[in-house]
């Protein structure tokens, strides 16, 4: 059988890699030149680069504060995914009354935008007390249903005769779910991590509308805030941007391929 070289194939996919991560660069010239992004005709490389952008940053907004507050309800979103959405994805993977219908229930769910259950989630939130708290800024975030799917994947790829020896073991479902069955997901803990990662470190509306006062505000208020602050934004409003993004793309740089993995976990059985 002949055999076409591959070649081509990886060049067009490093071409394609190097369009997409134009912006990218752009941005972080900018942020380190200040230059206008609409001059004409533009700059490959940067000119004269200095960081006073990001000391402008750092001082004109209590940055650090926003970026311990994004910090702190991240992590309450992540272990809060991980813990609950495995529960949650190991039970959909038994058997039980009406379980056509949970699934089907699921599914409809995810169609409702956050948008239209807001109103709800802050009354909710204003009931329990969490509001202008770190536990009421990650409450919405504390389980999502395309996560629970993750896990419901992976947990269906396991082989059923070694959930029913850790029974004999005299196992309870809990320990199975902790001992047997989260060191073999691990593709779909990475998954959780850097979608629940992403999606509570961006959120804009729900910081907007829970917080009360400016200490308990996360990044993106904070930009918001800083725009207010500042009027030629060109180079500081990049830096901003770097200063918020590097922790995301680092997260998924170091776990992409657990990522990768538990995006196609249930693809193969066994």
């Amino acid at each position: 059988m002949h055999r076409y070289p591959r070649w081509p194939i990886h060049v067009i996919l490093v071409g394609v890699s190097f369009l997409m991560l134009i912006p990218f660069y752009w941005v972080l010239k900018t942020s380190v030149t200040g230059e206008n992004i609409f001059a004409y005709p533009p700059s490959v490389l940067p000119r004269a680069p200095h960081p006073f952008y990001y000391v402008d940053v750092w001082y004109y907004i209590p940055f650090a504060r926003y970026f311990l507050n994004s910090v702190v309800v991240s992590l309450i979103a992540i272990i809060a995914n991980v813990a609950l959405n495995a529960m949650a994805g190991y039970a959909l993977t038994r058997d039980f009354p009406a379980k056509r219908f949970v699934l089907l229930l699921f599914l409809s769910c995810m169609m409702v935008p956050f948008q239209a259950t807001i109103i709800p989630a802050y009354l909710i939130t204003g009931k329990l007390g969490l509001l202008d708290s770190y536990w009421g800024l990650a409450l919405p975030q504390c389980s999502t249903i395309v996560c629970i799917f993750v896990f419901k994947a992976s947990f269906d790829a396991v082989p059923r005769s070694l959930i029913d020896a850790a029974r004999i073991d005299g196992l309870a479902e809990w320990r199975i779910i902790w001992k047997v069955m989260m060191p073999l997901a691990k593709g779909a803990i990475a998954t959780n991590v850097i979608l629940a990662f992403i999606w509570s470190w961006n959120n804009f509306l729900w910081p907007l509308i829970v917080t009360r006062s400016a200490d308990m505000q996360t990044l993106p208020l904070g930009l918001a805030r800083f725009l207010s602050y500042q009027e030629d934004t060109t180079g500081a409003l990049y830096a901003f941007c770097i200063m918020v993004l590097a922790p995301g793309i680092l997260l998924f740089l170091l776990a992409q391929k657990e990522f990768i993995r538990g995006l196609t976990s249930g693809a193969t059985k066994g």
